[in-house]
């Protein structure tokens, strides 16, 4: 049986930026201080956004980090050897 996650990653992913532009067009909706209703879920998609971001930013450069630890391979031979035209 397979987990039902990999079906909800892409909608995880569209959840902040969702969350964002609900705030948004509910602010532009709203008038005097029921504007401030909006606030919060701005301030939390930001937040989400901003999180994400720098995780994946920390989880690349551990990476990097990583590869450049190890040694390097040498390329493998080419397939065809140099042929000389001279003579």
């Amino acid at each position: 049986m397979r987990s039902p996650l990999p079906a909800i990653r892409p909608l995880l992913a569209l959840a902040a930026p969702l969350l964002i532009l609900l705030a948004m067009i509910s602010l532009l909706a709203r008038h005097g201080s029921q504007r401030l209703q909006a606030v919060p879920a701005l301030v939390i998609g930001s937040g989400l956004m901003v999180t994400s971001r720098l995780r994946r930013s920390r989880r690349r450069r551990r990476l990097v980090e990583a590869l450049r630890g190890q040694p390097l391979a040498s390329p493998p031979p080419h397939p065809n050897p140099p042929v000389s035209m001279g003579g």
